[in-house]
């Protein structure tokens, strides 16, 4: 729906009073400007709003990172916003409220080269280039907890159907506000961590499913406050238990149809290309997906986060675990991102390296079968530390096709967070979270 009278109509109907201009951050956090519905329809809609530049360095505190890109000796310049009013949405759970995401222009009105979801918009580019439509689908993990951030149980009953019976009434809500806000839900499960869920979401287009993965995490956020209870997308919260991740799920369309589809024992041609582009980037991929320190305490033997690079069928050590034999539902699942990646750059990180194998033909080498966590054979590790993810990245091909300016601001962010987290006296090395860390991540990842 992009006609503005059939948008006021709609808006109308549901007695919209209020319309939130919405855009992310780099660390994936929702900002914009609420704006009155009458004024939103009368100027917004199509004449867009402002926003400072300032949002794309800031630290998860808001701190400001310095770039050579975006600095007082710049002004902190504005950046446009530009309403893309297909995404525009009304939310059941606040009656009255309509969200909309925005595309973000520099001030000669391009995209802006640093914004997320400028990033993802020129890697979905690069695929239809080669003749395909990405199609994505994520999977995300997080704790409820209570509100002083303790667990809300002390044991882990995987996707009972029995234990914690109340803990149902807040995920209803979550469910609920999610399928009203256009999100289109299709399952939840308690996941291996105490007081640890999973809602899954049906695949889609790669912008939609970035906007829609975005957007969930406000929402599960902010019905679990109502609730008087918290929600945190922390990688690793605690030393113990299990950290939270986000599986990424991509195929490619063409025509309608998904390319994959006729793969049954292992992947067709195009789909091994595109497997061999993501295993032969992962390690710069590492970064997107543990953007702070913290995340890489994720990557240990047995904790259901991949530590190799390599990839099977249905096998939950590898990295990349691939579904085949199922017609149009074929995809490849990508295991290695925690919980805090900022949807956007996961996805467009991705398609910038299954691409990358499309364009050079890539070779996956062969199927990994059984214990990858007991025998990696001779796969490459990835990353286990903030350190090591920050050199992956920096100067990759990966970060050339993401974008100079964007991979130089991120890779600044990036180091930034490390010198803080070592400064606070946190070993970036080892298992142990500490509180420091769960101060700085658990109430704003």
């Amino acid at each position: 729906m992009t006609d503005l009278a059939e948008i006021e109509s709609a808006l109308r109907a549901a007695a919209t009073h209020t319309v939130e201009v919405a855009i992310v951050d780099t660390y994936g956090h929702l900002r914009g400007k609420r704006f009155p519905v009458d004024h939103f329809l009368r100027s917004v809609a199509e004449g867009g709003c402002h926003i400072a530049d300032a949002i794309y360095i800031f630290d998860l505190h808001n701190d400001l990172v310095d770039s050579p890109y975006i600095n007082m000796g710049l002004g902190f310049l504005d950046t446009h916003l530009v309403p893309d009013l297909g995404t525009l949405r009304t939310f059941g759970h606040r009656p009255g409220y309509a969200l909309v995401f925005s595309d973000s222009l520099d001030p000669s009105h391009q995209l802006h080269p640093i914004a997320p979801r400028t990033v993802l918009a020129r890697q979905i580019a690069r695929c239809e280039g080669l003749g395909y439509s990405p199609i994505v689908a994520t999977e995300m993990e997080f704790y409820l907890c209570e509100a002083d951030w303790s667990h809300v149980q002390s044991h882990i009953q995987y996707s009972s159907l029995t234990d914690r019976g109340d803990l149902e009434d807040v995920l209803w809500e979550m469910r609920t506000a999610m399928v009203e806000a256009g999100i289109p839900v299709e399952s939840s499960n308690p996941e291996y961590g105490p007081g640890q869920i999973e809602i899954n979401v049906a695949y889609s287009d790669a912008m939609t499913a970035a906007d829609n993965t975005a957007l969930y995490k406000s929402i599960v956020k902010e019905i679990a406050a109502a609730s008087g209870l918290r929600a945190t997308f922390m990688p690793k919260p605690w030393t113990e238990p299990s950290g939270s991740g986000m599986h990424v799920h991509t195929s490619l369309s063409a025509g309608g149809e998904n390319v994959f589809a006729s793969s049954q024992d292992g992947p067709n041609e195009v789909m091994s290309q595109w497997l061999g582009g993501q295993l032969d980037n992962a390690g710069a991929l590492s970064l997107l997906g543990s953007p702070v320190p913290n995340g890489y305490k994720r990557v240990r033997p047995y904790t259901f986060a991949p530590t190799h690079v390599h990839w099977g069928l249905d096998n939950r050590s590898v990295m990349c675990r691939l579904t085949v034999g199922a017609g149009s539902a074929n995809r490849v699942e990508y295991r290695a991102p925690g919980s805090d990646a900022n949807p956007y750059l996961m996805i467009a990180g991705l398609l910038a390296a299954g691409a990358d194998g499309l364009e050079r033909g890539a070779d996956p080498g062969p199927m990994s079968v059984g214990d990858k966590y007991d025998d990696p054979g001779d796969a490459a590790p990835l990353p286990a530390n903030a350190h090591d993810g920050i050199a992956a990245y920096e100067g990759s091909a990966l970060a050339a096709a993401l974008g100079e300016e964007f991979s130089t601001n991120f890779v600044l962010m990036a180091k930034a967070e490390l010198e803080k987290f070592a400064d606070a006296g946190c070993d970036p090395v080892g298992d142990d979270v500490s509180d420091w860390e769960r101060d700085r991540y658990i109430e704003f990842t």
